[in-house]
């Protein structure tokens, strides 16, 4: 039985494909197979590069999963397998890592041909802090899930990092000041290594983005360390978000971001200030269909 293969990331270009470094045009020519998520762009950058691959196939977030057993096949032939994105790193808010962890579990061998990712290189030209961030990736498109996440990245005091689609973006901005304030402050790339690429800095309230175009990436700035809030103030802010309606848990969401208290400690203040108010007979408008 031949040595078995290994599953290889292949990182590729972000915009300019002369990116492209050369043990990565090496391994693409060399794997006997190269999953992808799209077999036009990555053939485009194959030709570009001068790559002729023995076989492509889909690997994107609909056919990851069951791409899997056919890499495995690969793999335990001897062939090496290389995985690649339409641009970045593979498994970065793309396709790749139910791949990667599919291989590991069965026994075989990961490795990377490091390069481009969209998040290191807006942050590291944003001119908002490096020394600690978290990526948050795209934001959930709408709901509670989404209220939630954006409650969580006002109160980061880290410097974090989104990724956002041309059709979004100017709503992601306008959610991100309301929960953020307006002088939050911010960095927006788009086009990032093309001919027309843009960073627009400032802050929430104040940038102006133009005609969206292409995809981005925000930068947002951390949250300033707030001083401690007293139970009574996490108190008088559960009864206003209350007031307006929000749910036990959504209120306990709201005033965590707020205030800077843990979540823990707000849920618990609503679940009381909610009974305190029924048995006082205060009314208090429908809650939503998430909490009490």
């Amino acid at each position: 039985m031949p040595d078995a293969g290994s599953l290889v990331l292949v990182a590729t270009p972000i915009g300019n494909l002369g990116d492209l470094p050369p043990r990565a045009i090496e391994v693409l020519g060399a794997v006997e197979l190269v999953c992808c998520e799209d077999t036009r762009r990555t053939g485009r950058l194959l030709q570009h590069a001068g790559v002729h691959a023995r076989r492509l196939a889909v690997a994107n977030e609909h056919t990851e999963t069951a791409r899997l057993a056919e890499v495995i096949d690969v793999l335990a032939a001897g062939g090496d397998v290389a995985l690649v994105t339409d641009a970045g790193t593979p498994g970065i808010s793309d396709p790749g890592e139910r791949l990667v962890h599919g291989v590991i579990d069965a026994g075989f061998a990961v490795s990377a041909v490091p390069g481009p990712a969209a998040f290191v290189t807006a942050l590291v030209i944003s001119g908002l802090p490096t020394s600690r961030f978290v990526m948050e990736g795209f934001l959930p498109r709408s709901g509670s899930a989404r209220r939630e996440r954006l409650a969580e990245v006002a109160a980061e005091q880290r410097t974090v990092v989104l990724y956002e689609a041309p059709h979004r973006i100017e709503r992601t901005i306008a959610d991100l000041a309301a929960v953020c304030g307006d002088d939050r402050p911010v960095a927006v790339a788009r086009e990032l290594t093309k001919l027309y690429e843009t960073v627009v800095r400032g802050t929430l309230g104040s940038i102006t983005l133009g005609e969206p175009r292409g995809e981005y990436v925000v930068v947002l700035g951390g949250a300033p360390a707030a001083a401690a809030a007293s139970p009574t103030d996490v108190a008088a802010a559960v009864d206003r978000a209350l007031d307006r309606g929000l749910s036990t848990k959504e209120a306990a969401t709201d005033v965590s971001a707020a205030l800077g208290v843990g979540r823990r400690e707000a849920y618990d203040i609503a679940v009381a200030r909610r009974r305190s108010r029924r048995s006082a007979g205060i009314s208090t408008p429908a809650a939503g269909k998430n909490g009490a």
